[in-house]
């Protein structure tokens, strides 16, 4: 481990979460440790703690009720004075419109269709649908329906209360799960696969403990290279929409369906996702968490907070 040493600057870190979960699901616990080793000393807040804003650097980690309190959010967002990933990051991708960004880049997604607050909704000609809120996490408010007149229901209950519905059509794939790929500072990091959440509307949910998101079953996974390559790609053309380079995303998770014929991103997560690190062994872990730790180094590096950058004469 790396001494401190009262000639380099220490930047103060931070990792957000939120008032349920102010440290985490524990998914993360091994972040502290591998980033001491570098010589950087970070603690746990939840993201709405006023102590936040005195941060040198925030990283997004588990701030899972952004859903009902948005604009706050982003405002705060807006006030960091640092953060991983960074605001305009978080502003794009917390609302799933940045699916129709990806499709329009070529990248191949499952079909989505938006509808405002006011707008007519219309549904796919044939079978199964999915409804869900543009804006959300933790597969809220996000159900299958057969019957059509109850998914125009749901998705007028979601624009009764404000919110854009989203609406995709049902792939059967989605029944076998989905392949979680994560990426570190924009290189292949990890991945698992995620058991099939996705309910119908009399199927009851089942959160966690602190109720902020849905369980899942989660197992390791050595996807094929087309999976990864579609992952890639993804990341490629999100970094080009918010004029940034792949490398500055600290962590991203793409949530694909499918195998090697045919695969299509559900998601982007790069704001909160879950990371997974409970499924790799530990010595596989150990070294991820340093990539994590590196690419934080590399980024206080990009935003003029390295050692040397306040360093005394």
């Amino acid at each position: 481990m790396k001494l401190a040493r009262p000639d380099l600057f220490h930047p103060r870190i931070v990792f957000a979460g939120c008032p349920a979960l102010p440290e985490g699901d524990g998914d993360d616990d091994g972040l502290l440790a591998a980033l001491r080793h570098r010589g950087l000393h970070a603690r746990w807040l939840s993201w709405d703690d006023p102590q936040t804003l005195t941060a040198d650097l925030v990283i997004l980690r588990a701030t899972w009720d952004y859903i009902d309190r948005l604009d706050e959010f982003l405002g705060w967002a807006g006030r960091v004075r640092n953060l991983l990933n960074p605001v305009q990051v978080v502003r794009w991708n917390t609302d799933k419109h940045y699916l129709a960004d990806l499709a329009a880049a070529g990248v191949p997604t499952v079909p989505s269709r938006f509808f405002a607050p006011g707008e007519k909704v219309r549904l796919p000609e044939h079978g199964d649908v999915v409804v869900k809120p543009a804006v959300g996490a933790g597969s809220v408010d996000t159900l299958r329906f057969s019957d059509r007149d109850a998914a125009l229901r749901h998705a007028a209950r979601l624009q009764g209360a404000g919110r854009t519905a989203l609406v995709q059509p049902y792939d059967e794939r989605i029944a076998d799960g989905e392949t979680a790929l994560v990426f570190l500072g924009g290189a292949q990091s990890h991945a698992f696969t995620k058991g099939p959440i996705l309910r119908r509307p009399d199927e009851p949910p089942v959160f966690d403990e602190s109720g902020t998101f849905a369980e899942e079953n989660l197992a390791p996974a050595d996807p094929d290279f087309e999976l990864w390559d579609l992952g890639y790609a993804t990341l490629a053309a999100a970094a080009a929409h918010l004029g940034m380079a792949p490398e500055e995303f600290l962590y991203a998770r793409v949530d694909v369906i499918g195998g090697r014929t045919d695969p299509r991103v559900l998601e982007l997560e790069l704001v909160e996702p879950s990371l997974g690190w409970r499924q790799l062994d530990a010595a596989t872990r150990e070294r991820q968490q340093r990539a994590f730790a590196l690419g934080v180094e590399s980024a206080l590096d990009r935003l003029g907070l390295g050692p040397l950058s306040h360093r005394r004469p």
